[in-house]
């Protein structure tokens, strides 16, 4: 800063009185003897020594008083204090309100205030979510319908069930068969590319055909590959060709044979081919559960271990779906975890879910292993997420 240096002595440079002072005129050397200006000496008298006059106040004088008197002040109430000895104990019910500071009060309406956003936060994460607000303009969605869509399925799946105890009644089939029919066209199904539900649909046409049906053993294949081609005319736009199944049977079966074996399927079903499959309320309930990617596809890969599994028969598809979701998460998050959005749009609490939860864990933990891995192999890849190397949920068998 380009300021005075008149109070700053230090910063004093002599002069060279010889040249004589430097860019001034003859007029200016002249005037020097009219400049009236007070030596500072003076000045710094009247600032500093100078005496009290009534228009001027003293601000170190009377700040210096007013520090010593708080001193004095504080001073005499620790005295006074130390001389009582009688303490008496105010109760809280006797003080007055008027008598508490003014910040205690904020502090305790802010604590108030915090406790009730907590509440409130706790009732949210409770609550129920509308999971179809963001799809209202998405006719595809149908979202005035979608409730009754649902519940229509959920009125109706039993029509599609079958008896848990409907192979007790073929002659030249077991369980363990279906098991390996059932691996088997997971890998075709996977091979041709097909989508996820034509794959539920023809495994219902199986076991809805062989629960009417005795078939003998060397037709069971047969009984899979058209159960396939049925479930790729309804749910397919392109559908493979009838050589195309009879190429990847290993040429055991004729077109002809496939061909009859359709027409047999299809009068001893009366031509019933919407039924509720689990896929259907899988895709429902895992938009109630607010689900990602990874949550999908390890729910996908639980529940199509179950489809090779005759003793899962007994549960009907709507639970299947739901435990098979709640399993899921389970694995994912490694501690029990069903909202009051998926217990709403599933009508299964969690309790209802554990038993059936519980033997999906059992069959996540030997998919690995054995000889029926085809589901296990095509969850493994990266297609898929890799989802089938993700941790069963094995504290949920704790309890057993």
């Amino acid at each position: 800063m380009g300021g005075s240096n008149e109070n700053n002595p230090g910063l004093f440079v002599p002069l060279n009185l010889q040249e004589g002072p430097r860019m001034r005129g003859s007029k200016f050397v002249k005037d020097m003897g009219l400049n009236q200006r007070r030596a500072l000496a003076s000045i710094n008298q009247n600032v500093v020594g100078a005496a009290h006059f009534p228009c001027v106040v003293n601000k170190r004088d009377s700040s210096e008083e007013m520090a010593a008197e708080m001193v004095s002040n504080k001073q005499q109430c620790y005295e006074e204090t130390r001389k009582s000895k009688d303490c008496s104990v105010i109760e809280v019910e006797e003080y007055d309100d008027a008598a508490i500071p003014m910040f205690v009060k904020h502090t305790e309406a802010m604590l108030d205030e915090i406790d009730r956003m907590e509440v409130e936060m706790e009732d949210a994460e409770d609550s129920i979510v509308d999971i179809d607000c963001g799809d209202l303009k998405d006719t595809l969605a149908v979202v005035e319908y979608i409730d009754d869509i649902y519940a229509y399925y959920k009125k109706t799946e039993s029509s599609g069930c079958v008896s848990p105890t409907y192979m007790d009644r073929q002659f030249d089939i077991n369980e363990k068969m279906r098991a390996i029919l059932i691996d088997w066209l997971i890998e075709v199904h996977y091979k041709f590319e097909l989508m996820d539900e034509t794959l539920f649909l023809a495994i219902n046409l199986i076991d809805r055909f062989l629960e009417r049906c005795t078939v003998v053993r060397k037709k069971l294949q047969l009984v899979g590959v058209t159960a396939m081609l049925l479930a790729c005319k309804y749910e397919e736009v392109s559908v493979p060709l009838v050589e195309d199944f009879v190429l990847i049977s290993d040429n055991a079966y004729t077109r002809i044979e496939v061909l009859d074996m359709e027409k047999l399927m299809v009068n001893t079903l009366q031509f019933k081919m919407s039924v509720p499959t689990p896929y259907m309320f899988m895709k429902r309930f895992l938009k109630a559960a607010l689900s990602d990617k990874k949550l999908e596809l390890l729910s996908f890969f639980i529940i199509e271990v179950c489809l090779v599994e005759y003793e899962m028969l007994r549960f009907p598809p709507s639970l299947l779906a739901a435990a098979a979701i709640y399993t899921a998460q389970c694995s994912l998050y490694q501690f029990k975890q069903w909202s009051k959005t998926s217990e709403w749009h599933t009508s299964y609490t969690e309790d209802q879910l554990l038993e059936c939860s519980r033997m999906m864990v059992s069959f996540h933990q030997k998919a690995g292993y054995g000889k029926l891995t085809g589901v296990h192999r095509k969850y493994s890849t990266s297609k898929f997420g890799y989802a089938a190397k993700a941790e069963p949920a094995l504290f949920l068998l704790g309890g057993l």
